[in-house]
């Protein structure tokens, strides 16, 4: 019976179909052209790495139906004899904003910030929108394609360039001849997602890139407790970011430092994001393969500057001047260590820019076949599509173009470009190209021309022993017509040439001279052997490109330091130990530990150091800095607990290797004073040159930021509509929010299904004694009300940050078991530091409080054992107990005191070797080291000063020289580095 009914519909079916070739056609002509179109004669590339010489390529009905040499050409076929042109698959771009209209920015004039979502049945954030889909803006732009097309691009991806999760994308051939039914081959084709905000909401989270990647972290975790049934109520955005899971997953980064940052969130939620990056890879390009990412590099390369200005030209900082050099060569060194990429166009003022700044990556480097792979097997690949697009095989879209030559060279001609197998005619295929370089003879004088631009429009460059003539030409049928100004520049007067072209390209005719004579013309074209031999001896010309250093900037190694075995001999030892002061005492550094201490010890094979009349100390611990990270607040929101430093370190900032040149080893970057509960530490060692991973302390001590008074209730900011406004208040978010952790641990650990919730997590640890806080602080009242809120809760603060009033106060923070770091003598530079005094860290440390003397400030901590000093004259405090205060005590405050803070058998090899007593102003760092490598060497400082100053001087000759040939060039701008406290808010993104 079921056999019989299948039959029965499949009769139906196939009588339904047939029966439509008996339906009247009333609108128009219908007929269908089933006839072939073959090229011959051409060199084609079907692929990348096949390439076919005198091939033939066969497409119907917008298809390739057969590539190669011995294809069978049907009778029905219209034949194009293609005989020195060569056919390539055209490119594809899968980061393309064609066509989509663009998202309007949200009105913001007067209006108070937006804390909440003004969605309904959506994610809680405004900047998460999944469920956007390109195709919905899609308007399909003739204009902007035929520029694609004109570039060499068949194919785009296009996308809501808008957001942090933005929707998919929409692959669109553009077929100018098409419409939407047939260019459109994928309507949701790609998941586009960014560290940047939507400019449609005005809703404040996340302010930071360390808060999109929280956001996004917690994005992932809520899709899978949504996926598995446990929300009752619909999130269209949720179930659109499930649904688009299966799509690739295209992240804009846009820097090498966000990619890698995209990359560790996406590894840890699951996800293999395709990576837009910035052109900067080369810098960290170990670190960029093991992202195991294809990448999406912009063509954009920075023009040379303009340095004819001795003074502009010293404000120009070193790692600017490399960009300009290294950038062109990105692509070259990440094809050598085969990282895949393509190439988008995005970022460029228009596609026709592109080509040019491709050769410019092949003159640098980059094999054409590389580059060919990346514009068509790899973004094919990436969308999916690697059957019908990116390659002329059979069944693969007809989208290809005919080339006068090799198409990556200077004098290529796209002549036709098709899609889907309908031709866009750029230029006259079968007309001679007469680009090149010819000699003749006028009035007993020698003449060289050269004409070069596109066959639409040539342009002559005409030369007289050397000297540059004015000239015009044009070129039709075969006939060029060419006007040159005489010497004469003050009676300008012009011979005239009429000729024709013949089959070997020599120019045949009659000049017009200025006194109206009319003399035989003959232009005798130079023969591709001798252009041949030319560009052979141009390509000899390699590009100079100045090695990259570790950080890839002024002072950065050329190889990373490694761990030594140093004998310091006769040293004054500052043990910070039961032995006090040692004089005339060596110390022996070995495996990165700190190996012997004692007198007369023997070198064996370590480096002897005579340290005879100096001084050698633990390095010195910062508790409170703000330097090397590219975020330091996310004040979205009143607590910002899942975030975290450690996300946004920037290991090229400059004020490391300035740190180490003031005997600094350690550091604590804290989250800033935004919001009462902040985000999480990053405590690190100071070792310039290495990557972000490798600076944070191994095992590391958990840390987050909290902050009372003027700061987080929004004293000073523009607008005042955030919870808390009150010191009142801010209780109010510790109670409030330590209450719900506490709820959230007993239902996590009550073993019932609970959704994850980072942030609770982070407190959740605090209340488990698992997470110490270090907590900004200057009025007595909020520190007793904090203590009082811990004591409630069953927890201790770990350090008061600032406290500038634990004078007040000193005995109830001895009772409450809480450190105090602090400044030595900053007052008065806001209301709330009134009442602060230079004996400060004295009181709190005779009441037997564990003290530190800190920074907060990039230029502060680079003599921070001055600071430590000014304990000595206020207060009375010994030397040694003031040099605790800078290295002991914030290790103990930051729980590595195993590891750093004394000179100790067994502890890590930090240490300092000072000129003179490190507390005196005249006392200037020689020697750095960090676990037994040398990071910072006075001697070594001088030479790198020198080698600066000429590479400097090397890379502005580079710049004069490209100026010189007429290339582009941009003003010297001075860009001053931004130093971070804990109220700016003015994050990287």
């Amino acid at each position: 019976m079921n056999k019989s009914i299948t039959l029965l519909l499949a009769l139906l079916c196939s009588f339904t179909f047939y029966a439509q070739d008996y339906f009247p056609k009333n609108d128009g002509v219908k007929t269908k052209n089933t006839n072939y179109k073959a090229l011959t004669n051409a060199k084609i590339y079907v692929s990348h790495n096949n390439v076919i010489n005198n091939a033939t390529l066969l497409i119907r009905d917008g298809k390739v139906v057969a590539s190669g040499k011995s294809v069978t050409i049907p009778k029905n076929s219209t034949i194009i004899d293609l005989k020195g042109k060569t056919i390539y698959p055209s490119f594809i771009d899968v980061y393309a904003d064609f066509g989509v209209k663009k998202p309007t920015r949200a009105d913001g004039n007067g209006r108070s910030s937006q804390y909440n979502s003004n969605r309904t049945g959506y994610y809680w954030n405004d900047h998460v929108m999944p469920e956007n889909k390109a195709i919905d803006y899609f308007n399909y732009d003739e204009k902007k394609a035929t520029e694609f097309l004109k570039a060499g691009f068949g194919t785009v991806n296009a996308h809501i360039q808008d957001g942090i999760v933005r929707g998919t994308g929409t692959l669109v051939a553009l077929n100018n001849k098409g419409d939407n039914a047939n260019r459109v081959l994928n309507d949701q084709s790609v998941q586009y997602l960014s560290f940047s905000k939507s400019v449609t909401s005005r809703q404040s989270y996340p302010s930071s890139i360390m808060g999109s990647m929280a956001l996004l972290r917690q994005l992932y975790i809520d899709a899978d407790w949504y996926a598995k049934g446990h929300v009752e109520t619909t999130d269209l955005s949720l179930e659109a970011l499930n649904k688009n899971k299966k799509q690739p997953q295209i992240f804009a980064a846009g820097s090498r430092l966000n990619a890698l940052r995209a990359d560790k969130v996406g590894d840890e939620s699951g996800v293999q994001y395709v990576l837009v990056g910035g052109g900067d890879e080369y810098e960290r390009i170990n670190e960029i393969k093991n992202t195991n990412a294809t990448f999406i590099l912009p063509l954009k390369f920075p023009d040379a500057y303009n340095v004819e200005n001795p003074f502009m030209a010293s404000q120009l900082s070193l790692s600017d001047m490399r960009q300009w050099n290294q950038k062109p060569a990105n692509a070259k060194i990440l094809a050598e260590n085969d990282v895949p990429f393509t190439f988008t166009t995005n970022g460029l003022k228009s596609p026709k820019e592109f080509m040019g700044n491709l050769k410019k990556a092949i003159a640098h480097g980059l094999p054409k076949e590389k580059a060919l792979e990346a514009l068509t097997t790899i973004p094919a690949t990436i969308l999916g599509q690697a059957e019908y697009l990116g390659n002329l095989n059979q069944g693969a879209w007809a989208n290809f173009m005919i080339v006068s030559g090799d198409i990556f060279e200077d004098d290529a001609t796209i002549y036709e470009h098709w899609i889907q197998g309908d031709a866009l005619v750029f230029s006259e295929k079968d007309r001679l190209d007469i680009r090149g370089d010819y000699t003749f003879k006028l009035a007993d004088e020698d003449y060289s021309m050269s004409v070069k631009g596109s066959l639409e429009k040539l342009k002559a460059d005409v030369k007289t022993d050397d000297l540059k003539r004015g000239s015009k030409l044009s070129y039709n049928n075969d006939w060029v017509t060419l006007s040159i100004t005489s010497k004469d520049t003050t009676n300008q007067e012009f011979i005239r040439v009429v000729a024709n072209v013949d089959a070997s390209k020599n120019l045949k005719g009659e000049a017009t001279l200025p006194n109206g004579t009319t003399v035989p013309f003959y232009a005798a074209y130079k023969s591709v052997e001798a252009k041949e031999k030319d560009k052979k001896e141009k390509d000899k010309e390699e590009k100079v490109i100045v090695p990259v250093t570790f950080p890839n900037n002024a002072y950065g190694f050329n190889t990373l330091p490694e761990q030594e075995t140093i004998l310091f001999k006769n040293a004054t030892v500052w043990t910070n130990e039961a032995d006090g002061i040692l004089k005339q005492t060596d110390v022996l550094i070995k495996d990165g530990k700190i190996s012997k201490i004692g007198k007369n010890l023997s070198a064996g094979r370590a480096t002897v150091v005579d340290a005879t009349g100096k001084h050698l100390t633990s390095g010195i611990v910062d508790e409170h800095s703000h330097i090397a990270a590219s975020s330091i607040n996310e004040g979205g929101q009143n607590s910002s607990a899942e975030v975290s430093i450690e996300d946004v370190l920037n290991p090229s900032d400059i004020n490391i290797y300035r740190n180490l040149a003031g005997g600094v080893t350690s550091i604590q970057i804290l989250h800033g004073s935004a919001n009462p509960i902040g985000g999480r530490s990053a405590i690190i060692k100071l070792k310039w040159g290495e990557t972000a991973d490798n600076l944070i302390y191994k095992d590391t001590p958990k840390f987050i930021k909290f902050a009372l008074g003027e700061n987080v209730k929004q004293s000073n900011w523009g607008s005042r509509d955030r919870f808390p406004q009150t010191r009142m208040g801010v209780e109010q978010v510790y109670m409030d929010y330590f209450t719900r952790a506490k709820e959230y641990d007993a239902l996590k650990k009550s073993g019932k299904p609970y959704r994850k919730d980072i942030e609770l997590e982070v407190l959740a640890e605090i209340l488990n004694k698992e997470r110490f806080i270090s907590c900004h602080s200057y009025v007595q009242s909020e520190i007793n009300m904090l203590m009082k809120v811990a004591e409630r809760f069953n927890f201790n603060i770990n350090t008061f940050t600032h406290i500038l009033e634990g004078y007040k106060v000193a005995d109830k923070m001895k009772a409450h078991g809480v450190g105090g770091s602090t400044f030595s003598d900053w007052w008065a530079y806001k209301f709330e530091v009134n009442d602060a005094i230079p004996y400060n860290a004295a009181i709190m440390h005779n009441q037997g409080i564990t003290v530190a003397i800190n920074s907060d400030d990039a230029e502060m901590s680079r003599r921070l054992n001055q600071e430590a000093a000014k304990a000595i004259k206020y207060g009375g405090v010994s030397e040694e107990e003031a040099w605790k205060f800078v290295t002991l005590n914030p290790a103990k405050l930051l729980h590595i005191d195993d590891r750093v803070g004394s000179i100790k058998v067994g502890k890590d090899a930090d240490v300092v070797l000072w000129s003179h007593h490190p507390l005196s102003v005249y006392a200037k760092a020689e020697k750095t080291l960090i676990e037994g490598a040398v990071y910072f060497d006075i001697e070594n400082d001088k030479r790198k000063r020198d080698a600066i100053k000429k590479e400097k001087s090397e890379l502005i000759n580079m710049m004069m020289q490209a100026k010189n040939k007429g290339l582009k060039t941009q003003p010297v701008k001075k860009e001053e580095q931004q130093h971070f406290h804990c109220d700016t808010m003015d994050n990287h993104f």
